[in-house]
């Protein structure tokens, strides 16, 4: 679906701020007419940098700068683009930005140029997020999955079920419509093959985009134990800074202190959270309800446990909450001293840690479990609602296998549409004529 505009709209393309080059991007019919007339020049050749003096509207001189033209339909968003690429600081190309506006063009909306792209069939939607998402990304890895995206592999994806599902739906609607076409003797058990294996690709993927949940934005870290077990102290140190209150009073830390640091490669928000324990404060019982969410929501949980201490029924609770926790590191804190607790009631394996001095062996610990989340070549989802549309897309699925089994072909259909629908939302909207394009195309109707 290719749109005409009739508006050329215009932005300045860079932050704000001073810097060597600012970029005033134009786009639309008439974005080369103007660039032509605040350059004072004939023409443009496409895809080259021009250098050139630019006058405002009143002939007074701008600038001397770049100007690259991009000939329609071979650019960002399939129009005609001029970038002016001026010297930085804001005044240059605000006085670039008016001009073209007195020459005709508008201001763009949020995201408009990325939206003209889309529409002019330049990207689709998984792109125009991974745009959005690369802009704010924060570690290298995110860089990476993103541009992976950004290059079309999540659309290879999509475009690889929704092949199979067109397949599936097509000879379905001729089954039912067409009942006397001559139709391949295999053709369920090729439909049922089908079905598995798209069953298998969507769990796979949706599996690894949640174990890299929170690769763009950070990975959540929450550091958990009763009260004065180190876990304020151990923030800090991570921090390299004093930035949570640190006392020998049981329930100092009433609320979550949420902070990011970078390991290795990786973003990581840490939440530093209110002792688990029995309290009869209303305010630190508020306090120890954030402590179990900020578990649940956690991609990783340190549990801290006092060595010099007896394990106690805290402790247990501490252990019981871990019971469904995939990524979890267990700490005995207070290694200087004499140790205490009975290891043995802790299942798992367990760091022993100063949290005053070297934290080495946790560092080491939390870019192990993040490097094993984050290094593979599966297919990601970037985001939540990503997620839902290939949750929706599973479930209509497995809802169509036992319609099919039984020859309840509408029943069928009707969950591969949806199937289909969900699907596509992720790239671009399913129409109803890619069915209608694979049945003609595949038997000979009306004949």
């Amino acid at each position: 679906m290719n749109i005409k505009n009739n508006d050329t709209i215009v932005a300045i393309a860079t932050a704000n701020g001073i810097g060597s080059i600012s970029i005033v991007r134009l786009s639309g019919d008439d974005a080369l007419n103007i660039a032509l007339k605040i350059a004072k020049k004939d023409s443009l050749i496409p895809r080259y940098a021009t250098l050139s003096k630019l006058y405002d509207n009143q002939n007074d001189l701008i600038d001397i700068a770049l100007l690259i033209y991009f000939k329609s339909p071979n650019s960002f968003t399939g129009e005609d683009i001029v970038e002016f690429q001026c010297h930085g600081g804001i005044a240059v190309a605000n006085l670039i930005l008016e001009t073209t506006m007195h020459y005709g063009a508008r201001i763009a909306n949020p995201g408009e140029f990325s939206k003209r792209a889309f529409l002019n069939n330049k990207i689709d939607l998984s792109q125009a997020q991974a745009i959005s998402k690369l802009i704010e990304a924060k570690s290298e890895d995110a860089v990476k999955l993103l541009a992976r995206q950004l290059k079309g592999e999540l659309k290879e994806f999509v475009e690889s079920i929704k092949k199979d599902l067109l397949f599936m739906l097509a000879y379905t609607e001729v089954t039912i419509d067409y009942a006397t076409e001559d139709l391949p003797d295999d053709i369920y058990d090729q439909i049922d093959q089908k079905l598995n294996s798209i069953k298998l690709k969507l769990q796979d993927t949706l599996e690894s985009s949640k174990r890299r949940d929170g690769l763009i934005d950070g990975f959540k870290v929450a550091i958990i134990g009763k009260p004065n077990v180190g876990k304020s102290s151990l923030l800090n140190k991570l921090l390299n800074y004093n930035r949570a209150i640190v006392s020998n009073i049981a329930g100092t830390t009433r609320d979550t202190i949420e902070e990011s640091i970078k390991v290795g490669t990786h973003i990581i928000k840490i939440v530093d959270t209110a002792g688990i324990r029995e309290a009869n404060d209303e305010i630190e019982k508020i306090g120890i309800e954030k402590s179990i969410d900020a578990i649940k929501e956690a991609n990783i949980v340190i549990a801290l446990f006092d060595s010099s201490k007896e394990f106690e029924d805290e402790d247990q609770k501490i252990v019981d909450l871990l019971s469904n926790v995939e990524n979890k590191i267990i700490i005995k804190t207070k290694s200087d001293l004499k140790e205490v607790i009975d290891s043995s009631k802790l299942p798992y394996d367990i760091i022993s840690l100063n949290t005053q001095k070297n934290i080495t062996p946790l560092i080491d610990k939390l870019k192990q479990i993040l490097d094993t989340n984050t290094h593979d070549n599966n297919i990601s989802l970037i985001s939540k609602q990503q997620i839902l549309y290939v949750e929706s897309t599973l479930q209509n699925i497995e809802q169509s296998f036992i319609p099919l089994q039984t020859g309840e072909l509408e029943f069928f259909s009707y969950h591969i549409n949806e199937a289909l629908e969900n699907i596509s939302n992720i790239t671009k909207p399913y129409e109803h004529t890619q069915m209608l394009d694979v049945m003609f195309s595949e038997f000979c109707l009306g004949k």
